[in-house]
């Protein structure tokens, strides 16, 4: 069972150490693996936008240095404490750290991952295609 309250309090404390001089949109972004930890992370901007890091972004790699597994829940809030949505590029970070049954928490409510981003494209889909490196 998912301790939600938990996960979303993971999520406030990161997004308070969020990094946010130009957008002044802190995000902090919480997800529970199947080791059972919570993974937090913030949003850290730069001034060159385009190399800016998402609270996703840095959850992921909590949970991937950190050996953590797969996600089975995952949630995000803005600097008001709300829930918020991912953004498409977080969404294909979700879809490849996650799996069909990772529970997401949106403002309206709990979804699967599928659910937050149809058709997703994963390793599966390349592993579809025999690869040649070199010709």
């Amino acid at each position: 069972m998912t301790n939600w309250d938990g996960l979303r309090q993971a999520a406030i404390d990161a997004m308070k150490h969020a990094y946010v001089p130009y957008s002044g949109f802190p995000v902090g972004a919480a997800g529970l693996a199947e080791d059972g930890q919570i993974y937090s992370g913030c949003n850290v901007e730069n001034a060159g936008y385009g190399v800016t890091l998402c609270a996703e972004c840095g959850m992921i790699s909590d949970l991937v240095k950190s050996g953590g597994g797969k996600l089975v829940a995952f949630l995000c809030v803005n600097g008001d404490e709300d829930l918020t949505s991912p953004c498409g590029r977080c969404r294909q970070l979700l879809w490849e750290h996650g799996t069909s049954t990772t529970k997401i928490q949106l403002p309206e409510g709990i979804i699967s991952l599928p659910e937050l981003l149809p058709y997703g494209f994963g390793l599966d889909d390349l592993n579809k295609v025999e690869r040649k490196i070199g010709d």
